[in-house]
This record gives C-alpha cells, structure tokens and sequence, in this order.
C-alpha cells in the first residue's frame, strides 16, 4: 500500500488543516468559527451532506467537487474541535475509516471470497456495535437519519431476523388498513391521534418503498421535484395571462395540472 505521504491530495489536506486551525486560533482567528461546538456544526453537517447528494442527482460535477469541498470543511471542522479537547484529530478520524474499510473488505485485502462478504459485512458490524455496547438488533441506527430513511433502515435491520411481511401485496394491505384507521380518526379531530395515525401511515409507506428495492426519500425527493415543476406550469400559464393563482379559481388551477400531466405522459412515451 502506498505511504499516505505521497497520496494525491495529502499536501492539500494539510493546508486544509492549517486553515481551519487558523480559524480557531484563541488569539488571531475568526470570532465566529471560535464561536462554534460541536451541536451548532452539526446541522451544517447535515446540509452539506445533503447538498453533495442535489449536486450529484443533478449531474453537476464542478459543483460536486465544490459541495464535497464543503463536506471535508465538515470533517476538519469537528475533527479540530475534538483535537482541541483532548479527544482526537483529524489523523485519527482517517485512520479509523482507512482501518474499518481494510477489516470489512477481507476478499481486497485478505483472503476472503467474495461470496462471503454478505455474512461478514453483517458480522463485523454487528461486532463493532458489540464494541460500542449498543445492545438489540436495532442498535446504531441514529435517529437523527430523515425520518422515512430511518423507518426504511429499522424495517430492514428487523427484517433480517424474519419479522417482517412476505411481499408487496402485504404491504398494501397494511396500508389499506392504516388509511381506514386514519379515516376513523377524522371526525374527532384529536391532533395526537391524528398525528399517531398519519405517522403509522408513512411508516407503513415507507416498508412499503424496501419492499420494492425502493429508496423513500429518493421517491419522495422526486415526488416533490414533480409537483414543483407541474405547479410552476401552472403559475407560468395563468402568468402569460396577466394572473396569479390566487387570482385563478380551483378548477382552472386544476385543469392546467391535469394538461401538464397528460403532457408529460406523452414527452415519456416519445423519448427514447
């Protein structure tokens, strides 16, 4: 294996470090970054991630490399406020993942076959949430996860050990049941039951989704992409007119969705 040293990248990850160190300086850095811990970061974590994976739904990849940019800054960013603790550094966070990705890939950098790596994969992570003393088949799946990714995750982690339902139609049938119950709650207007129902429903929706090899968010980010472009048609058209939506009634709203939709459905079955 290569010396780290002389790895692509490694002089600019040291500037990177230096930078952020620079940052944090007590006496000479930036009022704000000095500012910062770990919880405030955190949500700008989350959105970086989520900006790398808009980049890369959009095929745009000068600005995937900006966005990844953005998402190291992250890593370098909690790495300096452990290292300032006492607890860390950046050098630790690399050699952890360098190690975990060698010990989980025996059949790259071992002996191991291939075919094996499905019951190894399972058995070594279930070994390092050992480790962690994270107890349950559940265990390690954070909860700060989108909510539809993590009913996606917790559905398959308990699917593994057979409690789970046999198919799709099974699925469906669990849905019909849920609308039925959330129907009955209607008429009382209690917004706990309601809540409670609705949450049930979305997470029946979202085994329904693993079930069918599906990613709920991928469907759900698409879903909102769909109903964006389709309501931003409408806004265009009424606007040619001289009008808003607000100026327009339900019905004509709704008879440019349904023109809009009909027009997709043919640019679908023309292309290619």
């Amino acid at each position: 294996m290569a010396d780290p040293a002389d790895c692509p990248g490694a002089a600019a990850t040291a500037a990177l470090l230096r930078v952020m160190a620079a940052l944090r300086d007590p006496t000479g850095g930036c009022p704000w970054d000095l500012a910062q811990e770990f919880a405030t970061i955190a949500p700008y974590t989350i959105e970086e991630a989520y900006e790398v994976a808009d980049a890369i739904a959009r095929a745009d990849w000068p600005q995937l490399a900006d966005e990844l940019g953005d998402l190291l800054l992250q890593v370098a960013y909690h790495a300096r406020l452990a290292e300032e603790q006492g607890l860390f550094d950046f050098a630790a966070v690399a050699e952890a993942i360098t190690a975990k990705m060698i010990r989980r890939h025996p059949h790259v950098f071992g002996t191991a076959s291939a075919a094996d790596m499905r019951a190894r994969w399972e058995a070594e992570k279930s070994a390092e949430r050992a480790a962690r003393a994270e107890a349950g088949t559940l265990a390690g799946i954070p909860h700060a996860l989108p909510a539809l990714t993590r009913a996606g995750k917790l559905t398959a982690r308990a699917a593994r050990t057979g409690f789970d339902w046999p198919d799709a139609e099974a699925v469906l049938a669990k849905l019909d049941e849920e609308v039925a119950e959330l129907r009955a709650e209607l008429p009382r207007s209690d917004p706990a039951r309601l809540a409670d129902e609705v949450g049930d429903l979305l997470f029946v929706l979202a085994n329904l989704a693993r079930k069918l090899d599906l990613d709920p968010e991928t469907c759900l980010r698409a879903a909102n992409d769909k109903f964006t472009r389709r309501f931003e048609a409408i806004e265009s058209r009424l606007a040619a007119s001289g009008r808003t939506p607000a100026e327009a009634s339900l019905d004509e709203m709704e008879a440019i969705w349904q023109a809009v939709k009909q027009q997709e459905k043919q640019d679908r079955g023309s292309a290619p």
